[in-house]
């Protein structure tokens, strides 16, 4: 057996459960040089993650990412064991077995009367209470979260979760650990979804919430977020790919560990997908089909065939009003100017938040003739323009709008209403979640950043891509979401509200 690299801060560690999450550990630990106890309540899943993880070095050596001497001295890192009493030379023991309190406490209690009363105890959960996993410990300070995210050697994130009697040098070990592996530590504090699994709720559970009022349709929604904010997953593709049957318990627990937070809600739609089996990718069908495990994505539909377009007239009153007419300008619409508009006018509006109908009502617009765009961003920043009509638009303006949008080849959606579009629903609800997070003191809004980008690949943290749109923007669409909907789901987070109100960087902080 190789000698345990002297510099880590940990060089005999151990593993308790052998799945995906437990083999991916032990990869990354021997990799950086720690001898691994590998452990299992199937002694066979034990010899099977080994085997794997041999097999998975001899593949980065033929795919010339590993020299074969680094390669047989990982392998000789991994130490199979068959019962708790040999993991006794363990300077941390992580356990990354099934997501059941009870089962974790047991394991734990049976760990401290085995290991040395220096060693760090790590748990793995994804969605359980740090805090209550360790609260039958004597010892609950030496416990933390070391919660990783499949695949663990792909995404470089790992949060480190102080429970309420974590000692603050464990958590200072850990983060360091982490680091040796080439990971990158972020650190939260005990709450439900510490920071990936909360701040990512703003993304699926808002998706699910416009899908559900039938603004758009599953494929649509997903072209949208792509297009526009530069997602790399639409949430729908994302839902297939984690598959439901993980995703929505993880969106129940979080809601109702919350209490109810209405932020937080789940879908019906989900819930009944599950219910269906029809979860994702791994069984051919979910929010998409799957043929051959390439998703089946309707077309889009073409371009309505327009002969002549109408005159153009915006409304003195329009949010984005100037951007607007100059895009118009650049589409060599015909522009009128007058304080009202002629009886023949396309209405374009460009609502922050509100929904087409509200502002037609309130500007006293002919709803028939009137369709709104997103314009939270410069046009000139998305490869996709959305626009909503309203129920009384009449159809030949709907097609017009259309075309007149689509002139320069730049791809275009069509919604029905909705406050605040499909992409400033989410942006919104994505930045509002964020900023109540460092309004709670989970993490620092920098850990924050890093863990959602990591850990999530979002196209930048959500504070970025509030600061993107403009706190005072963001604050807009959601006091005006909450206005059309009545939901509390909108209310501005304190820390958005106040640096919205003083102009700050949603990343600056208090001294």
């Amino acid at each position: 057996m190789s000698t345990p690299d002297q510099r880590l801060t940990f060089r005999n560690i151990g593993i308790v459960g052998t799945g995906a999450m437990g083999r991916g550990i032990a990869q990354i630990a021997a990799q950086a040089g720690a001898t691994v106890h590998m452990l299992d309540a199937q002694p066979s899943a034990v010899e099977a993650a080994c085997h794997a993880l041999r097999d998975t070095w001899d593949k980065l050596v033929a795919k010339g990412r590993l020299e074969a001497s680094a390669a047989a001295a990982c392998a000789q890192r991994l130490v199979p064991v068959t019962e708790v009493a040999q993991l006794a030379p363990c300077e941390l023991v992580i356990e990354a077995i099934v997501e059941r309190l009870d089962a974790k406490q047991a394991l734990f209690a049976q760990l401290e009367d085995v290991v040395a009363p220096d060693a760090v105890l790590a748990t793995n959960t994804s969605s359980l209470s740090v805090t209550a996993i360790g609260s039958r410990l004597r010892a609950p300070q030496r416990l933390a979260g070391f919660h990783f995210f499949n695949p663990v050697p792909l995404m470089k994130v790992v949060e480190v979760v102080r429970g309420l009697k974590t000692d603050a040098g464990v958590a200072e070990r850990l983060a360091a650990f982490a680091r040796d592996m080439g990971h990158t530590p972020v650190l939260a504090q005990d709450t439900p979804g510490f920071i990936v699994n909360h701040a990512g709720r703003g993304y699926i559970t808002e998706a699910l919430r416009i899908a559900g009022e039938r603004v758009a349709d599953f494929a649509t929604i997903d072209r949208i977020l792509k297009d526009q904010m530069g997602f790399r997953l639409g949430p729908f593709e994302l839902l297939d790919l984690t598959a439901l049957d993980v995703s929505q318990p993880v969106m129940e627990s979080i809601y109702h560990q919350y209490y109810e937070e209405p932020r937080f809600r789940p879908s019906v739609i989900a819930a009944q997908r599950l219910a269906g089996g029809v979860l994702g990718r791994k069984v051919g069908e979910g929010f998409y089909r799957y043929v051959d495990g390439q998703a089946q994505v309707p077309p889009e539909p073409p371009l309505p065939t327009v002969t002549s377009l109408p005159p153009v007239w915006v409304p003195g009153r329009a949010a984005r009003r100037a951007e607007l007419l100059q895009l118009l300008n650049d589409l060599g619409a015909t522009i009128e100017t007058a304080a009202q508009p002629s009886a023949d006018a396309l209405i374009v509006v460009a609502p922050l938040g509100h929904d087409v109908t509200t502002v037609a009502a309130v500007e006293r617009l002919d709803p028939g003739r009137t369709v709104g765009i997103d314009m939270m961003l410069p046009d000139g920043a998305v490869k996709r323009r959305v626009l909503a009509t309203n129920p009384a638009t009449r159809s030949d303006m709907r097609a017009a709008a259309q075309a007149l949008f689509a002139r320069d080849g730049k791809a275009v959606s069509v919604i029905r209403d909705s406050g605040g579009f499909v992409t400033q629903r989410v942006v919104a609800t994505i930045v509002n979640i964020a900023a109540d997070i460092c309004q709670q003191g989970i993490c620092t809004p920098a850990d924050l950043e890093t863990a959602v980008t990591l850990g999530l690949g979002y196209p930048a943290g959500p504070l970025a891509m509030g600061d993107r749109v403009g706190a005072a923007s963001v604050l807009e669409i959601l006091f005006n979401l909450q206005t059309v909907y009545g939901d509390m789901r909108y209310r501005p987070s304190p820390w958005l509200r106040r640096r919205g109100a003083l102009g700050l960087s949603l990343l600056h902080t208090e001294d």
